[in-house]
């Protein structure tokens, strides 16, 4: 991104209807909620880029405040939305589909409210899936189960084909939740809706418990799935401690950035090694991970290991031609693959080991959103609301410096937020673990 040009976000035109949240809050409230055009929050807030005037010259990073607006787009007694989950599961979905619906029907008066079943195919004919019409009713306790109540699934699907849905079905609003897969599919489906220029505000919800979003604090889900795999590691842990020369392996979700892993080692310290993408790390050598697991053993008679799911991939013999129906190369299992060989390497070194080996995948990923995720949800599911309501569109609703923001989508679909081996946490994950800072 250079400058704040490239943060603007496209609306569908002027809004020129009052919200009737006027009429709802009381006087007082009307000089503090609502967010005007102009209101804006810094991509970076640190004092070096503030300092004014900028010695280069150049114009602040900064994103579109996200909040209620006086005036709104779309009539809501008129008006009609769509929600659509796709990709993995993870925590708060439901919460998010609930926020969605209840912020429509009772801010906005908006009744009739679509749920796409299973991702994009839903709009597809050829799959025979018809929409569920969502009241309040329907979602009021869906946020206490995982999931997602309206399915979901992978694959791309024609753009065209969901935008005669969209306007056979006479649909204004379509809120998206999902990755960046989804993410980039949500933009397909944007232009398609340009080309033919009609009004529907295409709105993002940014989802993966990996925390991989570009630009944004963090994504929700992520909250869960560490507190989740703390207590994984702690079972690990107990393991290792309770036998003679006990290795507790756990393997975390992380394809490409190793955010759950990190964030995991650093709550519970009692890891030894953390192993992530972005880090890589050699069996064999000096410092390698057999080397230094063995002095480890012989010194402490126990140890705990973690490794995210994308690390280590070029160590395993082959190469992985698979992809999955989004397109993503599936990786080979680094958890199997390095409990094989750490086994292997302590028979051939005549050590006797008791390895414990936890994968927790699919259950950190499907459990109900905690606390904190869980009001993070509704915070965006509303703001996406009032985005779409106030006639914004391909954008998605995003924490910046602890703001709720509006951001461009195609910003966001560019690539995945990842760990900087040189960074204060990969520091922090070193001194925690004890770890040499090169594994080779």
């Amino acid at each position: 991104m250079n400058g704040a040009k490239s943060t603007a976000i496209s609306t569908l035109g002027k809004p020129s209807i009052e919200t009737p949240l006027l009429k709802l809050l009381p006087r007082e409230f009307h000089k503090t909620v609502f967010i005007a055009d102009d209101d804006r929050v810094l991509a970076d807030i640190s004092t070096k880029n503030i300092d004014c005037p900028r010695p280069d010259g150049k114009e602040l990073v900064s994103y579109e405040q996200a909040g209620l607006r006086r005036n709104i787009f779309f009539e809501p007694s008129k008006t009609s939305a769509a929600i659509v989950t796709c990709g993995g599961l993870c925590p708060g979905i439901n919460n998010v589909i609930r926020s969605i619906v209840l912020t429509l029907h009772y801010r906005y008066g908006v009744r009739r409210v679509l749920g796409i079943r299973n991702g994009y195919q839903g709009f597809i004919p050829e799959y025979k899936l018809e929409p569920i019409l969502l009241v309040p009713d329907m979602v009021d306790h869906i946020h206490r189960q995982g999931g997602t109540i309206l399915g979901t699934s992978r694959g791309k699907q024609d753009a065209e084909k969901i935008v005669d849905f969209l306007e056979k079905n006479k649909i204004d609003m379509l809120y998206v939740i999902g990755g960046d897969g989804t993410l980039r599919g949500a933009l397909r489906v944007s232009e398609a809706v340009k080309k033919r220029k009609l009004n529907i505000s295409i709105i993002g919800v940014p989802k993966t418990v990996d925390n991989d979003i570009l630009h944004i604090d963090r994504s929700f889900g992520f909250a869960t799935a560490a507190s989740i795999a703390c207590k994984v590691i702690e079972t690990a842990h107990t393991e290792a401690i309770s036998q003679p020369n006990g290795i507790g392996l756990v393997k975390l979700m992380g394809r490409h950035s190793g955010f759950i892993t990190c964030l995991a080692a650093l709550a519970v310290n009692e890891a030894n090694f953390v192993l992530i993408p972005e880090v890589p790390f050699a069996l064999e050598g000096k410092h390698g991970l057999f080397a230094v697991l063995k002095e480890r053993i012989l010194r402490r008679g126990h140890t705990v290991v973690l490794v995210a799911e994308g690390a280590g991939q070029e160590l395993i013999p082959g190469e992985s031609r698979e992809h999955d129906a989004s397109g993503n190369i599936k990786f080979q299992d680094i958890g199997i693959f390095l409990k094989d060989q750490i086994n292997e390497y302590f028979k051939k070194e005549k050590i006797d080991v008791s390895l414990k080996y936890i994968d927790p995948s699919y259950i950190i990923r499907a459990i109900p959103a905690n606390p904190l995720d869980s009001v993070y949800c509704f915070m965006l599911g509303e703001y996406a609301v009032h985005a779409g309501m106030s006639g914004r569109t391909e954008m998605v609703i995003g924490l910046v410096n602890n703001a709720y923001v509006h951001i461009p989508m195609p910003i966001i679909a560019e690539g995945r937020r990842r760990v900087e081996p040189h960074s204060p946490l990969w520091l922090s994950v070193i001194e925690s673990t004890g770890q040499p800072p090169v594994m080779k």
